[in-house]
């Protein structure tokens, strides 16, 4: 499993309403897309990003998607070239809410200290403890470590404990009934 995520910032006097109908008009495009395990269309207001969240089963697709004409290039035709952020898969647990639609995400992003064994043992309990809650759809656990940092993503019917809190405006799920339940090791 590979994470990816991007966020286009925009002006403060943006109308979101453009990403809103961008999202409804072409957000099902995806919704078969081989080798994605999920993307959710993610919307934050104050400030205004559009920042889609992805778990991806295979890399080649992921890379297709990026540079082989397989999408991307519309993002970057309508806004320039964004940064992507992607880690490294650790871990995916299907909540109680996982046949529900999503309403919000929240991701949490975490220094890893200097055991880092002992830090991601830690942060896969609490996704475990996560993912069980109330109305949660599912939960990922992911790995930069290039800036050392843990990313926790819960997708879900409410907020999350998180560093950024998003609204879920489509969530395309090809094969999330495929991606590995579990530590990914």
């Amino acid at each position: 499993m590979y994470a990816k995520q991007y966020e286009i910032a925009l002006p403060a006097d943006y109308d979101m309403g453009i990403i809103r109908r961008r999202v409804a008009e072409r957000g099902h495009a995806l919704d078969g897309r081989a080798g994605l395990g999920l993307k959710a269309y993610l919307l934050r207001e104050s400030p205004n990003q559009y920042a889609p969240f992805y778990l991806w089963r295979d890399p080649g697709r992921m890379a297709e998607f990026l540079v082989g004409g397989g999408g991307f290039e519309n993002i970057v035709r309508d806004f320039g070239r964004p940064v992507v952020r992607h880690w490294t898969g650790l871990a995916f647990q299907p909540g109680p809410a996982r046949d529900r639609t999503p309403r919000h995400a929240s991701r949490l992003v975490t220094p890893v200290g200097a055991d880092a064994a002992a830090a991601v043992e830690e942060a896969l309990a609490g996704l475990s403890a996560t993912a069980r809650g109330s109305g949660v759809h599912s939960a990922a656990l992911a790995l930069d470590p290039h800036h050392w940092q843990l990313v926790r993503f819960v997708l879900g019917e409410h907020d999350g404990e998180a560093t950024e809190r998003y609204e879920v405006l489509h969530l395309s799920a090809p094969e999330l009934g495929a991606l590995r339940v579990g530590r990914q090791w």
